[in-house]
């Protein structure tokens, strides 16, 4: 088994479109960082709406100190007597355990949490279209290389037609019917289709190693792919109006911006309630004394009202710049409607295009083997002549090219508009 086939799971050398899509959802790099965000951002979540449960709070503390008694001024010298000062030092223990909680703060911080929920979901939203991005890039390069492939066979038959054709040529000019100049040409032609081969077995190479890029494969080349194919897309055929509607629900770049103007809208709301006082709750128990065993403990309770009444008008400029943020992502997400719009139609059109190719393409294809057919018949009757012959060939070999572009051109259309649609 090759690197390649090793790293693509493979037990053979041939790879199919379906290997290449779960291999790239497993090992694209765009992938791997667009799952990486969606964690990120979950875990902001769980940060935000840490303020909202209790905090408890445990310290403890010893201390070697000295006792000397330093009285303030404003203190009564009866009442604070001071004697004289020591080195003499002594243990101090002090231990603590606190706890508050938010009681109400107008929606700021529950705002807040609640804005970074709505985050997550437009990042994993992200992450699923980044995801249909990379199967589109997948497939488009997979369909490069099995036309790059199928140019290959197009070019080995050219090159065998040549070979054949050398033959006859050979022939007919050994026994005097026909000029040295024919012989010339059909060597020429052949060297040419030579050439024609070498270019089109390299081009499939190259298409391998961009395949490999779009999978996210580090490994050889060496493999072959699957001819397989796409089959049509339900509602391929239908108009851009009936397509919008499965659109719009389907593609999560707009669900994204959706999500993002949710999270703008809750972040205004929680900015607006820096307008109003917040109330929280606090309580702590401490244990102090000069030995383990003569620990005094104390108990206290503190409830607190806080008012930011003026800031400079801080809030209100974070109000004015949430709420110009909000209409820019409305804009952005009427945007995205519109190329939405344009993607689903250049796919639809792009399909029937490229439907429509596809039949000429094959009508023309057998045509032009018709016509080689009788070139070589009208050739070997003395009728015709090496350039009649030679213009069939290449007309052949162009039909065969077209070809393969139309279907190349089907296949691409066909998974452009499964993207645009927000289809798998």
């Amino acid at each position: 088994m090759t690197t390649a086939a090793f790293l693509l799971g493979l037990t053979a050398q041939v790879l199919t479109l379906d290997q290449a899509v779960q291999t790239a959802d497993r090992a694209a790099p765009q992938a791997r960082q667009a799952r990486a965000q969606t964690e990120a951002a979950r875990a902001r979540v769980t940060e935000a709406r840490a303020p909202l449960l209790p905090q408890v709070t445990g310290a403890g503390a010893y201390q070697r100190t000295t006792g000397n008694f330093a009285p303030k001024p404003g203190t009564l010298p009866a009442s604070t007597p001071s004697g004289p000062s020591s080195w003499t030092t002594h243990n101090y223990f002090n231990f603590g355990l606190s706890a508050s909680i938010l009681i109400w703060d107008f929606g700021q911080t529950s705002g807040r949490w609640r804005a970074s929920a709505a985050t997550a979901e437009s990042v994993a939203d992200t992450e699923r279209m980044t995801r249909l991005q990379i199967v589109l890039g997948v497939r488009t390069a997979f369909f490069n290389a099995r036309a790059q492939k199928s140019l290959v066979e197009v070019a080995r038959e050219q090159l065998a037609n040549q070979e054949r054709h050398l033959k006859q040529v050979e022939g007919f000019v050994e026994v005097g019917t026909r000029p040295e100049i024919d012989l010339a040409q059909a060597r020429t032609d052949r060297a040419n289709a030579r050439v024609q081969l070498i270019n089109a077995e390299n081009a499939y190479a190259i298409a391998r190693a961009q395949l490999n890029q779009a999978m996210g494969v580090e490994g050889s080349t060496d493999y072959d792919v699957a001819d397989d194919n796409l089959p049509p897309v339900p509602g391929e055929d239908l108009g851009t109006d009936a397509l919008m509607g499965e659109a719009v629900k389907g593609r999560f770049d707009l669900r994204s911006a959706e999500q993002q103007i949710r999270s703008q809208e809750l972040t205004l709301r929680s900015v607006r309630g820096g307008y109003w006082p917040a109330l929280g709750a606090a309580t702590g128990l401490t244990d102090a004394g000069t030995g383990l065993e003569s620990l005094t403990w104390n108990w206290n309770a503190t409830l607190t009202l806080t008012w930011q009444i003026y800031q400079g008008g801080l809030t209100r400029a974070q109000v004015r710049e949430n709420a110009a943020t909000l209409v820019s992502l409305e804009a952005q997400r009427d945007s995205l409607r519109q190329q939405i719009r344009v993607e689903v139609d250049q796919a639809r059109l792009g399909v029937r295009a490229a439907k429509a190719a596809t039949v000429a393409a094959d009508e023309a294809l057998t045509n032009a083997r018709v016509r080689l057919r009788l070139a070589e018949g009208r050739y070997q009757t003395g009728v015709g002549n090496i350039i009649e012959l030679g213009d069939a060939q290449v007309a052949l070999t162009n039909a065969a090219a077209q070809k393969v572009q139309a279907d190349y051109n089907l296949a691409t259309a066909r998974a452009q508009l499964l993207r645009a649609l927000g289809r798998r």
